[in-house]
């Protein structure tokens, strides 16, 4: 994917309206301080457009990335920042929720996962509720260069195991150092964006 053009076209806070889009959308889950920004800034072919931050927690808002004037990549708030209190995390999932059951445009929604440890209790349960919303997610498996090659396979069968993945769903291992993954992550955009992989909402949803 040829990225020619990036905007950040909206931000929605807890109040905020969801944006009445008429371009795919491609949303970004993950829990805090896992790579999300990088991730997405890699993406879009830009250094630090989404804002990174070593304060985890950073991303308090849905932003809404217009990609070559062609489709979105959406930010969610991280999830599992232990310092937010027990309201402000309320509304995070409120808004998320809201997101996912209102928004036509949604695609797919790509789950960030650290590929050195086994899934924490809360991407188990992140993993379940976006299933539980409609969807199939595709993992990401951040921080790939951390690891040694020999190492990765072991990694990636923990990753799947401790979700609970089927042999069927897309895990995609990526590096934001040195862009390992991105290009089938563009290809898999690519693809669904054009309506040529299966629809990851349900219809009985």
């Amino acid at each position: 994917m040829i990225i020619k053009k990036v905007d950040l076209e909206t931000v929605c806070g807890v109040t905020s309206r969801l944006p009445a889009n008429t371009q795919p959308e491609f949303a970004f889950a993950g829990k805090s301080n896992v790579g999300k920004s990088s991730l997405i800034n890699a993406l879009m072919n830009r250094k630090s457009y989404a804002r990174t931050s070593a304060q985890p927690g950073k991303t308090q808002t849905i932003n809404f990335y217009h990609i070559n004037d062609a489709l979105y990549y959406v930010d969610l708030p991280g999830y599992g920042y232990a310092r937010a209190n027990e309201e402000v995390k309320a509304k995070w999932g409120k808004m998320i929720e809201n997101y996912l059951h209102k928004s036509p445009m949604l695609k797919c929604v790509f789950l960030l996962i650290d590929i050195r440890h086994e899934p924490s209790e809360n991407d188990r349960l992140m993993y379940s509720w976006i299933q539980n919303q409609g969807y199939r997610p595709v993992i990401i498996a951040t921080k790939l260069d951390k690891l040694k090659r020999s190492q990765v396979p072991k990694h990636v069968k923990m990753v799947r195991t401790g979700l609970g993945m089927g042999p069927e769903d897309l895990l995609i291992p990526f590096s934001a150092e040195t862009k390992q993954g991105r290009e089938e992550i563009w290809d898999f955009i690519e693809k669904t964006a054009a309506g040529r992989e299966a629809a990851d909402r349900q219809e009985s949803r």
